[in-house]
């Protein structure tokens, strides 16, 4: 590994091009679907809670396996992890694409998002071991940009693919792509992190697998089902009885599946709390919106997708942008003007009525999708700089868990607090209503967050150098 000095970031590029392409890839996956699942129901004779498995299984088995994905990035070489992750993800594509009927086609997306769910966190592994302490934000940033591109045209593609194609189309248009990485990968791609063969612990990943799998499908389905649904109640208990039992047995292993120790360093644990913040405004908005603008006046589907584009767009060319600028100045300042525009820009949105321009509902979000760049990326990499390099592979699955989490619950909560906001029996502006609470609401969290972030401190552990 080069030094810091001689570090030459061309070097780095076509490693960079394989890793980009799988996030890519694999993010593209997740946002095709929503626009599919009409002409997969009418197809394959689904009813609307059936077909809704096909995006709910993605997201549990994606957040099951990111907490797993530190025991194998040590267990396993990079090469042969990542080979194996999008190994799995090509042939769950494969296998989508072909299906006759509904199992198959879940089966399909079972294996997309066990492969996704590695590839994420074991990808800014790559890229911390990979890149010296002053690029890491530059790559981080440029890791974001991806991350924000491939959601902003994803249901605008899957919307044409499925008006000129069959919906089968969504997963042919991937497939080459994800086959195209695995053998560039192959050429490429090199061994970074260091093996240290731990030994799995069975009742660690069941207890893994059951508090986190349970907590993200409670609050998931909250906002449909309801919150004191046994469903959700029972769900949610099961889940957070399983996830201490799972903390508490990590804390006394050798070898733990999952490191918490991360959260001893406390600019790590403040960072990943603040990018969890920003990362549930983003999700609960992107819910948000679109249900005020088709449910409640009268946009069309088309329009309701649009007014997100301008803002994903921006999102992810200010990402390269505050990456820099992250490697130039740190990130506590990118952090507090974010969080104190994020709050500003979501004050905006809670004077929403029947009359609202979609003009105004997207430069308002444009905006406020710059305060989400300036502090997403920054914050992942401030709070994995905080941490030796043994700690990273855990501060990434760890940082990547608790984002997965924080979308499901910022989501549930923001959704429930627009329904039960609302104002049944008056005009449209008292349905309306609920919206604006739930803006008023997501505001609010946004200023703690600004407060929250005069605690950040810069500082770099001796470890995590790279030399």
């Amino acid at each position: 590994m080069e030094s810091e000095n001689t570090f030459e970031i061309k070097k780095y590029i076509p490693l960079f091009a394989v890793l980009l392409s799988g996030a890519f890839v694999t993010i593209l996956n997740q946002t095709l679907l929503g626009t599919a699942l009409p002409p997969i129901m009418k197809d394959l004779n689904l009813s609307e809670s059936t077909a809704q498995w096909l995006q709910s299984v993605f997201m549990l088995v994606n957040g099951i396996m990111i907490p797993v994905t530190a025991f194998l990035i040590d267990k396993f070489t990079t090469r042969k992890l990542f080979m194996t992750a999008m190994g799995l993800f090509t042939i769950g594509t494969f296998i989508a694409a072909i299906s006759p009927n509904f199992s198959l086609l879940l089966v399909g997306r079972i294996l997309q998002a066990s492969g996704a769910g590695i590839m994420m966190p074991l990808m800014q592994t790559i890229l911390f071991l990979t890149f010296p302490v002053h690029r890491r934000g530059t790559a981080m940033g440029l890791f974001g940009l991806v991350i924000a591109f491939a959601p902003a045209i994803g249901p605008s593609l899957s919307g044409w693919l499925v008006d000129q194609f069959p919906w089968r189309s969504v997963f042919y248009v991937v497939l080459p792509i994800a086959i195209l990485d695995m053998i560039a990968a192959y050429f490429l791609l090199k061994n970074v992190t260091e093996l240290k063969k731990p030994k799995l612990d069975i009742l660690s990943v069941i207890l893994s697998t059951v508090g986190f799998g349970a907590i993200l499908y409670g609050f998931s389905v909250a906002g449909d089902a309801g919150w004191l649904s046994l469903q959700v109640i029972l769900t949610i208990v099961i889940g957070s009885i399983s996830l201490y039992w799972f903390i508490t047995r990590q804390l006394n292993l050798k070898e733990p599946l999952l490191e918490f120790r991360v959260f001893k360093h406390s600019t790590f644990t403040l960072a990943t709390a603040l990018g969890m913040l920003v990362f549930a405004a983003m999700i609960g908005t992107n819910v948000i919106l679109p249900l005020y603008m088709q449910n409640m006046v009268g946009f069309s589907a088309l329009e309701s997708g649009l007014v997100l584009l301008p803002g994903a767009i921006i999102m992810g060319f200010s990402n390269p942008i505050t990456g820099y600028l992250f490697d130039r100045f740190g990130g506590k300042w990118l952090a507090r003007g974010g969080l104190l525009l994020l709050a500003l820009t979501t004050f905006a949105f809670t004077n929403l009525s029947a009359d609202t321009s979609f003009n105004y509902l997207a430069t308002t979000n444009a905006i406020r999708m710059i305060s989400i760049a300036m502090v997403m990326m920054p914050m992942t990499t401030m709070a994995l700089n905080q941490l030796p390099n043994e700690l990273i592979p855990h501060g990434t699955a760890m940082n990547n868990t608790f984002r997965q989490v924080a979308g499901s619950v910022g989501t549930a909560v923001l959704v429930t607090i627009m329904s039960t906001a609302a104002i049944p029996g008056e005009d449209i502006n008292g349905i309306i209503h609920g919206v604006n609470v739930s803006f008023i609401v997501a505001a609010i969290i946004a200023i703690v967050g600004f407060i929250l972030s005069f605690k950040l401190k810069e500082e770099i552990k001796p470890g995590n150098r790279v030399s």
